[in-house]
This record gives structure tokens, sequence and C-alpha cells, in this order.
């Protein structure tokens, strides 16, 4: 069933037109992911479809109620039904004082309790935990109707949709199957596109080759010898003229062959990044982050209580759990030196914070990262390019940028820093996926000591070699990537599950023999002592069951 349907759409900002649409319609089925780099118009487009903008040109037209989800702005309804709030665990009505996560598991709620055709979603998982993340994940997995999202998040996309909607240079591309699917068939554009250049480029060559070598011929065409007489002369020369007069021709047909071949623009080919860490900059100290009798608390809520942990050099670590479990906590007691944590001597700390202070509003992005570059301004400005911040946009005055860009330009500026050990919170927030996966490349490859906090279980997964946890205010180290994690955490929530279904047997066939005794009691038999332990067992199960 046809929900959504728009056609010529145009917009401009100022004089730049953002989005030059010709055509899309949304059935009943699809599931659209939409990807691009920051400062395409994604939002713009969803916000066009849902006619929540105007655009310049053209029409939409939607069949049917829609909700829309957004993680900036507030969500429809102040007001849910106690079926939902039970649903998403959060209160029924709206409060501008819950967490980041309470809010977004309310619009949630709220988008997916009022009974529409077709979902909005605009960075549904930012600032999400692993935990809500893949609560998002099944809800939606569940919906009945029609999604269109935007995400940076690679593993959602994949789970999520069967269609990924490319928007580059104003144009939109449609691609069948998951986000997976779409780097496939992308690979396979580039690889086809370099072949084809490749053979424009060599038959190109090969007809120049043929008109030089015609033009040559036509030069070294001899005049008539001396020794011949006038007639004989002139047949010759009439003879070299004609074959010139073919020659060039034939020069002049093979030009044309030139300016008639299909044109095949030469694909982009980026460079590589290697950050060149000398000898002189590694530590060398075996364990190069470690915390002893850790306690901390906050308005009588306990965050730790005698935790410790240690990081050993060179290991990637990946420090995950759910909101408000005390990770970014964890990261500013390394950073302020506390004194249950000991960092390694020699060690300079490069830490990207979630506020980006380490940027100066009044710099453009070119001399915010230069001011503290150990790399020359060409390796710098390759860097950027990579992060798709290109030509002219490196002037830009840091108070002119987008949350997108601001995120990309702190990173750059920390990683030409003179460091040896780096530290990360939350850098994915609002990085485009084409920028996280060069970002997820350079760490992968950086040789030093990281600790890095983040909800994308791909790039978790793609970057640490180890995986830290808080659990039960205390910090613990898996050593193995995360996929390797969460199979060891099924296994052993399988084997809990399977304890569980034991305890509840036992209790049952227990509670069947207590309720036999108590309808039809022997003189043996203490009634307020199976009284008693009947409503033992009730309770033990219901927590049981609860825990399932």
């Amino acid at each position: 069933m046809l929900l959504m349907e728009c056609s010529n759409i145009k917009k401009y900002f100022g004089d730049r037109l953002v989005l030059d649409v010709d055509n899309l319609k949304v059935y009943s089925e699809d599931r659209i992911g939409i990807v691009g780099a920051n400062g395409v118009g994604k939002t713009t487009f969803i916000n066009i479809l849902s006619e929540r903008l105007k655009s310049d040109e053209g029409w939409v037209k939607l069949y049917g109620k829609y909700s829309y989800i957004s993680q900036l702005e507030k969500p429809d309804n102040k007001i849910i039904t106690d079926e939902m709030a039970s649903k998403f665990g959060v209160a029924n009505t709206w409060d501008e004082n819950m967490s980041g996560g309470e809010k977004t598991r309310f619009k949630l709620a709220d988008g997916l309790g009022c009974n529409s055709v077709l979902i909005f979603a605009d960075e549904p998982t930012s600032n999400v935990d692993i935990e809500g993340i893949e609560l998002m994940e099944k809800k939606f997995a569940e919906y009945k109707g029609a999604l269109i999202l935007i995400s940076h998040d690679r593993s959602f996309l994949d789970k999520l949709c069967n269609k990924i909607l490319e928007i580059e240079d104003g144009k939109i591309k449609i691609y069948n199957g998951s986000y997976s699917n779409y780097v496939t068939q992308k690979t396979k554009e580039r690889e086809r596109a370099e072949f084809e250049y490749e053979e424009y480029i060599k038959e190109k060559k090969r007809l120049q080759a043929v008109i030089t070598d015609t033009k040559q011929k036509v030069k070294s065409m001899k005049k008539a010898p001396k020794r011949m007489g006038n007639s004989e002369a002139r047949l010759h020369k009439m003879g070299d003229q004609k074959a010139k007069a073919n020659l060039e021709r034939a020069a002049k047909n093979i030009e044309k062959r030139i300016e008639h071949l299909e044109v095949k623009e030469k694909p982009k080919k980026y460079e590589d990044i290697k950050l060149d860490i000398t000898d002189s900059n590694r530590l060398h100290s075996k364990i190069i982050i470690e915390g002893r009798n850790i306690n901390r608390a906050f308005n009588g809520k306990i965050i730790f209580n005698n935790a410790e942990f240690s990081i050993y050099n060179e290991s990637k670590i990946a420090l995950i759990g759910p909101n408000g479990c005390g990770k970014s906590t964890l990261i500013k007691m390394i950073m302020n030196n506390d004194n249950c944590i000991k960092v390694a001597q020699g060690a300079r700390i490069g830490y990207f914070s979630q506020d980006m202070s380490i940027l100066e509003e009044k710099l453009t992005i070119i001399e915010n990262i230069m001011e503290s570059s150990i790399y020359n301004e060409t390796f710098v400005r390759v860097l950027l390019a990579r992060l798709l911040i290109k030509g002219e946009d490196i002037y830009k005055k840091v108070s002119a940028l987008s949350g997108g860009e601001r995120v990309k330009v702190s990173f750059a500026k920390i990683l030409v820093q003179d460091i040896n050990l780096l530290i990360l919170d939350e850098p994915t927030n609002y990085m485009d996926i084409n920028s996280l996966e060069v970002v997820e490349k350079v760490l992968k490859e950086y040789s030093m000591t990281l600790l890095f906090v983040s909800h994308d279980r791909r790039f978790v997964d793609s970057v640490a070699d180890s995986i830290m946890t808080i659990e039960n205010y205390k910090i613990k180290t898996f050593k193995g990537n995360y996929k390797e994690y969460t199979n060891s955490r099924n296994i052993h929530l399988s084997n809990d599950k399977e304890e569980i279904e034991k305890q509840i047997f036992l209790l049952e066939n227990r509670l069947s023999e207590v309720i036999g005794r108590l309808s039809m009691p022997s003189k043996k038999d203490n009634v307020l002592a199976l009284d008693k332990e009947y409503y033992d067992i009730l309770g033990k199960l219901k927590n049981l069951k609860q825990n399932k």
C-alpha cells in the first residue's frame, strides 16, 4: 500500500541547491535507512517528506497518520498510555528532568503507541546505551508500519532496513537490501567505475597514438626525386597529395572518435592515513593505567565500591555499559589524576570529551588543528579531506560548524598532537558513516594504548581487543572483541536460564505437594508452617519468573 509520494522536490539554502529529488514512493512494507555525509540534507529531507518543512519546488503527499521521533525535538504527545510506559520502563508523563535515555524511550513509546502507519526517526540511537538501542531494534522490528530513519549506527541499519537511500550532491539513490548489502553494491559500483575509467583511458591513449603515428607518416612523405622529369614529378606530387589527404582525413576521423568516446570521470581515491609514532614517544610500562580501591558515590547513589582495573600497554579497551553506570565518571577520574588511579609516568594523553572544549571558537578549522599539531599542514589537510572536510571548508570558523563537523575537527586535532595515550568519550556521536569508518580504520592501526567509550556496537567490535564493563559497582575486563564478549555473555545467561528453569520446576513440584497437604492435612502436619512455606514458594517463583 502506498503511504507517501513526492515529486520534483527542490530545496535551496540561500543560492545553494541542497536537494534535487525527482521522485520517491514509500510503501507499507518499506524500511528505509537514509545515509550520507554530515550536512548533505538528511534531516531536511525527512522534514520535507513529513511536511514539517516546505520545499521550494515540488510536492509531497502523505496517505495516513505518521509519527516523528527526533533526538533534538520534544515528543508530539506529553502523556502516553500506562501500557506503553510499562513496556518502555518510563513514566507516562513527559518530564524535562528525565535522563537522555529516558527521554528517548518516552519518544519511542509515544511514536509507536499512536497507531501510525509510517514512522520518521531522526538519529534515534544517539546518546542511547547499547541496552536501549537493542530495545529500540526489538520494538521497531515488531512495528507493522513503514519506517524511514536516519542513523549512523550500521548494526541498527542492518537489523531494521530493507532499503538504503543515499543522499549525495542533492540527489538520492536507492539500494535494495540492508546496510551491508548497500556497502557491497557501492564497492561493486566503485570497482566497475575504476574498470570503465581505465578502459576509457586505455582506448583514448591508443587512438591518440594512432593519430600521432598518422601525422608522422604525413610529415615523412618524400618529395619527388630531382632526377624525375616534370611529368613524372607532377604525377608523384599528385599521388603524395592524395595519400596525405587520406591520412589527414583518417587522423581527423580518429580525433572525432576520441571526441565521441563516452567520458568516464576518474573515481575518487582516498589516501590512507598512517600516524607516525616514533619509539621515543612510546610508553614502556607494562600497565598504563591502574585503579585500586575505587569508591565513589553521588547524592547517596553508589557508583563504585572497592572497584579495581588494569589497562595494559598497547591494548584497545572499549568501556561499555548502560547510561548512568559510571563510564564518564571513571574517565574523568583518570583525567583528574584521582588518588586511587595511577597513570604510567611519561603518559601524554589525548582526550576527546563530549563537550568538545578542545576547540577555539574564534579560530578556523585549520588554525585550530595546526596550533598543536606535530604533523605538517599537508598531512592535516589529507586527514580532514578523509573526514569529508575539504577545500575552502578548512577555513570555516569553529563557531559556524555543525555538531557532526565539530566532532570530526576535535578528533582530528587530538590525533595530530604529541600524544602516546588516547582516551575517547563517545567520539562516534553525530559523525557520518564515511567519517566514522575513517576513524575506525585509523584507530585499528593505532599502535598505542586506547581507552574509549562508545555505544556503537560495530565500531566497538572493529576497534577493541578488550571489553571493560561496570557491573554491581565493580569494573570487569573481558579479553576479546565485542562479538566474543556477547557470545560469552549469552552462554552465561543461557546457563543462568537453565538453572532458573530447574529451580522453578523443583519449586512448582514442592508447591503442589504443599497445596495437597494443606487441603488434607495429616496429624503430623504443621498447618501454620505449611501455610508460611506456601507463601514463601509463591514469592520465590514470582522472582524467578521475572528473571527468566
